[in-house]
This record gives structure tokens, sequence and C-alpha cells, in this order.
């Protein structure tokens, strides 16, 4: 199901967005205001799990694009997101092993666009992002997929440890994209597996290099340090193919 707003302002219509069903990733709210709308909004938010910020009149007068925001803000999905049960049942439907791409901390709507459409390709079966600090399903994340987005699941999960930990119980095993880790060659990444790939410039955090049960790096012979996470992920994935298909 796709949503056609990226924004919503004003009190009832944000509250309007949230009782409809749409998905809101973040709400701003005028810091200091909390009468009864304002109230209500937030108390819908709060069930929703959604990211509150509290902002002052200019941040909100920034974000605005009608200029008679009523102090809220409601930045809505371009589209639904999925269940973590979704992207395994459609491993299930398919009779193949889950394949499941996990990304801490993208924050450039063109990075995941780029690593949703090379998903798709390479025949993940979705992609699970944190809900915080990391873009959402924007328009242009929806753009730069070219269509993928329609078939590929996005779950958005309030822990990526705790998803990982959930996850081993179902089988999965998790590759950590790592400069220092052991060449992607010479590790087995068939059968049921996670690859997490990191933040453009911190890399995998540190508690869910942890969660994860090996590293895997890209041989680079060049000068530079590292690669763009989307080519990145999108050479690693292809690893996970090779050795699948072999």
């Amino acid at each position: 199901m796709r949503y056609e707003e990226s924004i919503v302002e004003g009190r009832n219509p944000v509250i309007e967005a949230f009782r409809s069903g749409k998905t809101v990733d973040k709400l701003f709210v005028l810091d200091g205001c909390q009468d009864g709308p304002i109230r209500t909004i937030l108390r819908e938010a709060k069930k929703r799990d959604t990211i509150v910020h509290f902002v002052s009149k200019e941040r909100l007068d920034q974000l605005s694009q009608t200029k008679h925001h009523q102090g809220v803000i409601a930045v809505c999905a371009a589209y639904a997101y999925a269940q973590v049960e979704d992207i395994l049942q459609a491993a299930r439907d398919k009779g193949e092993d889950p394949f499941i791409i996990l990304l801490d901390g993208i924050e450039d709507p063109h990075n995941l666009g780029a690593i949703l459409r090379t998903a798709n390709l390479a025949g993940a079966h979705g992609i699970i992002i944190p809900k915080n600090r990391a873009v959402g399903l924007t328009p242009t994340v929806a753009k730069v997929s070219a269509g993928a987005i329609n078939y590929t699941p996005v779950a958005r999960v309030t822990n990526l440890a705790s998803a990982i930990d959930s996850l081993k119980k179902e089988g999965l095993w998790f590759a950590c994209a790592d400069m220092d880790g052991q060449l992607m060659y010479r590790q087995n990444l068939k059968g049921p597996i996670g690859l997490v790939i990191g933040n453009e410039g911190s890399g995998v955090s540190r508690l869910v290099k942890e969660k994860c049960d090996f590293t895997i790096s890209v041989p680079m012979k060049g000068d530079i340090d590292s690669l763009n996470a989307s080519v990145a992920a999108g050479v690693l994935a292809y690893e996970i193919v090779r050795q699948r298909l072999g």
C-alpha cells in the first residue's frame, strides 16, 4: 500500500494521519506546547512508538511547506513498512533459506534506495532498518530504488541488536561488513544469513557488531580506504549469491 503524502501539517491533519493508519516516521512538535490537541497527538505517537522531536518555532517554520503548521508536523513514510515476519514468510514462500540485509544507521536516502535495488536483484527477501538515526522510506528512496520498493519488503525495528537475537532463533547467521574482517571469499556465506551494513561514516555500531557471528570484508587495492555503503552492500550481496549458486 503506497502513501502519497510525505509531510502532514496542522493539528487535525496530523491526528487524522495517525488514526487513518499512515506510518509516521517522525513527529516534530513545538517545544513547550501542551494543549489538548497536542496531547492527543503525543498519545497517538506513543501508541505507535513514533520518534518525537520537540523543536523551536524557527525549526518548524523551516520544515513547513504550507506555513500553517500549528505547532506540529508529521513526516510520513512514502511507502508502508513490512514486519520482520513478512520477510521470513517471503523466504518460506519461495522455499529458500532467508537472506536479509540489515542496515545499521544508513542516513543517505540515495544509499538506501540503491541498496533496495540491489537487494531485489540479488534475491534478498527483505531489508531491516532501525527507527532511530536512519533514513526511512522517503520519496527519494522510492525513486532511487527504481521500483524495487514495491517488491522488496522493508521492516523497521526499534532495536537492531534485539532483532538479530530474534532472528538467530529462526536459524540465521549474521555477517557484519567490516574493513578488518575476513575476506568475503574465505567465509561460508551459504544458508540462512543476515548481512549487516553500517553507517556511511562510522560503520556498524559496537553492540550490533558484537551480535554478529563473524565479520567480512571486500578486497581493496586502491589508495582510498573504503567503499560507499551501497556499493559495499552490492559487492557482498553478490558474493552471497555466488556462493548460493555454487
